[in-house]
């Protein structure tokens, strides 16, 4: 099989390296890719926003399978033009790719499928902002409607601060706060069936204890056992098939990965919000322990035969994903420090390097990396637990060097469920 990831950042990375270690995979390009990807696969530029380039692309190598990676060109309908040419495409159209490219869609659908979820309202004046957070009160949670890379919500008890987040978009959604711990869970689709991965817990804030602005996520891990032993398996039942069966009542089927943000309330399972993708850095550790190809798995999807396909296995261990960010990071970045370290880390046992914000560049007449975004590299790690998968990240994260290096230290510190940010509740 011949497979083609399209997108640049540490998710398309992670995808590209659980393909090449699938047997059933004989090629793996990337478009663009990053150098990380570079050392294992065929890079190849494109314009990832583009679907004309993207599919005649894929039409040139011959590729069997099309993943595309990115929110912004699934929203675009990238994946609606590879599909028309009759190539595989593991990602959905740009009609069901609204479940992450508005809120208010996404809340609408939910409503509709009768998905438990937070109270919300969806608000373009000022008028309608107070009475929303008049409603609610504090924390409150505003949502930007539109696309933010992971940045566009706010959960805090300043109101202002509210506020003025509301002021820099066009229209927000307001919700009531979700008090309980954070889960990811990723549901591969094919329009009708679904096969869900194992959950993972990912970390957004920017400083230790869940402090700081948001940001694209900082580090996460995989298992979570403290969740239930069933959650997967409800969150199918009560959230993925209902929503897949409003999905093509509205002539939209939902084919590709379906991201499941949830709270797990005392009242139970909730959702926080609908991705049309993999999330990074939490699919990372997923992805590390699925013991079964995973080629097969996105290729069934893509061709709508994912009841012939046996659930993804996973191993029995843990894997944990640190972050590693630039200056600067989440409100800018800083480009062109030079990254020391990378191949000293990446010779530790069970340990990957995931690219994300990174490039290549001539430095005093020698080829060097150098960091060429926000979150710059992500350091993943399998152990037996997650205290060994945890050391052995972090031992790895200790050999990699750049000016203004930021990460986090508490990354699954503490696995026992704990609100991530609950410090805003203190």
């Amino acid at each position: 099989m011949k497979t083609l990831v399209i997108g640049t950042g540490g998710r398309e990375h992670a995808l590209a390296l659980a393909l090449s270690r699938d047997p059933s995979v004989s090629e793996v390009h990337a478009a663009p890719g990053n150098p990380g990807i570079g050392a294992f696969a065929a890079l190849h530029e494109v314009d990832p926003l583009d679907g004309e380039q993207v599919a005649d692309l894929a039409a040139r190598l011959g590729a069997d399978l099309v993943v595309v990676g990115p929110e912004a060109p699934l929203v675009a309908g990238v994946a609606d033009v590879v599909r028309a040419r009759g190539i595989a495409v593991f990602g959905p159209s740009g009609a069901a790719a609204r479940l992450e490219g508005s809120k208010a869609f996404s809340k609408e659908v939910m409503a509709a499928a009768g998905v438990p979820t937070a109270r919300s309202f969806t608000c373009t004046t000022p008028d309608q902002l107070a009475a929303a957070l008049d409603e609610f009160g504090a924390p409150y949670v505003v949502k930007d409607d539109a696309l933010a890379a992971g940045k566009g919500v706010v959960v805090t008890l300043d109101r202002a601060e509210a506020e003025a987040h509301a002021a820099g978009c066009e229209r927000v959604v307001v919700e009531e706060f979700l008090a309980g711990p954070e889960v990811s869970l990723f549901a591969v689709c094919d329009g009708t069936t679904t096969r869900p991965l194992q959950p993972a817990q990912d970390f957004k804030r920017i400083f230790d204890g869940g402090r700081g602005p948001n940001t694209g996520g900082m580090g996460s891990y995989s298992p979570l056992p403290w969740a239930p032993a069933d959650l997967a398996e409800q969150v199918v039942r009560e959230v993925v098939d209902p929503t897949l069966a409003e999905m093509r009542r509205r002539g939209a089927p939902f084919v590709g990965c379906l991201y499941v943000g949830l709270a797990l309330t005392a009242a139970g399972p909730r959702v926080i919000e609908f991705n049309c993708r993999f999330g990074d850095p939490d699919v990372q550790p997923v992805l590390a322990l699925i013991d079964s190809p995973v080629g097969e798995l996105l290729l069934a999807a893509a061709e709508g035969r994912l009841d012939a396909v046996e659930p993804p296995r996973f191993k029995d261990a843990a894997s944990v994903t640190v972050v590693l960010a630039s200056r600067g990071y989440p409100e800018s970045s800083s480009k062109g420090d030079v990254i020391t370290g990378v191949g000293a880390a990446n010779g530790v046992a069970d340990v990957d390097v995931i690219h994300a914000g990174t490039a290549l560049t001539e430095v005093d007449g020698e080829q060097q990396l150098v960091t060429a975004g926000g979150r710059v590299l992500a350091v993943r790690a399998v152990g037996y637990d997650i205290a060994d998968a945890r050391a052995r990240a972090y031992a790895a994260a200790d050999l990699i060097t750049f000016d203004g290096l930021q990460r986090r230290t508490d990354i699954a510190a503490e696995p026992l469920g704990v609100v991530e940010g609950a410090s805003l509740l203190d």
